[in-house]
């Protein structure tokens, strides 16, 4: 008598690469990576757009980005952490290369993150003897650059690493990498923002599904945040069109 092996269906998001099949769940990595694109095209359309007089847009700007950088900044950790080292000891030759990259590509995407989180500093500071159409060009080439750099590495990773973690990690590993080093350190504060950033410009379906599949106090904690949260989006984004009829 044969065993048929069900292993869950895989989301796929606007602008994802691949979803490789196998016995992980990656909803969760996919919907950080969904949000972490539409973010960096959200700053790359604003940069562009906002009026460099518009300071408090551009102090909006600037702390919406310090948001930004921590989520991605956590999420890069937890993976240098627990996943790739996970991987990297079970994994032949010809993988490891590929889940070194994956660190290596990290190493190259902090620099321009930081690069970024300065232009936007001093966009919103105090621009006295400052060529602020200077400083706006540099920073979008930066976000730009740091766009096109992250696009890159998601990419890379959900076609050629995730293949590799679906073939090596079991459940029980993954949960107890996911609780170690993504759940680790979870404040209140910090998941009311996480939980409105990530059902953000999610598919409806998709965002009801995963609040449905959290549970009531996720459910409760995105009601009761969502509006504060658009708020905040719509002080940074304006000029991008965020919130505009």
């Amino acid at each position: 008598m044969s065993t048929t092996t069900t292993y869950p269906d895989q989301l796929m998001l606007p602008g994802q690469a691949a979803a490789p099949g196998g016995p992980i769940d990656m909803t969760m990595m996919y919907v950080m990576h969904h949000g972490f694109r539409r973010d960096l095209t959200r700053f790359a359309e604003a940069v562009a757009a906002t009026p460099l007089a518009a300071k408090d847009t551009w102090v909006a700007l600037a702390a919406r980005w310090e948001r930004f950088f921590d989520i991605l900044h956590h999420h890069h950790s937890g993976e240098d952490a627990g996943i790739w080292p996970y991987l990297i000891a079970r994994a032949g030759d010809e993988d490891r290369a590929t889940l070194e990259a994956m660190e290596e590509e990290h190493s190259h995407i902090d620099p321009l993150l930081s690069s970024c989180a300065e232009g936007f500093a001093t966009l919103a500071g105090d621009l006295v003897g400052v060529n602020a159409d200077d400083v706006r060009a540099a920073l979008k080439v930066r976000v730009a650059a740091t766009r096109d750099a992250l696009a890159r590495h998601l990419a890379h990773e959900e076609s050629e690493a995730m293949v590799i973690l679906q073939r090596h990690m079991t459940r029980e590993d993954w949960e107890r990498i996911e609780k170690e080093h993504f759940r680790k350190d979870e404040t209140l504060s910090r998941l009311r923002y996480l939980v409105c950033w990530i059902a953000e410009d999610l598919p409806v379906p998709v965002r009801d599904g995963l609040l449905d599949e959290a549970g009531l106090p996720f459910r409760l904690i995105w009601w009761l945040s969502r509006g504060s949260f658009q708020r905040l989006e719509r002080r940074a984004f304006q000029y991008a069109g965020i919130g505009k009829a």
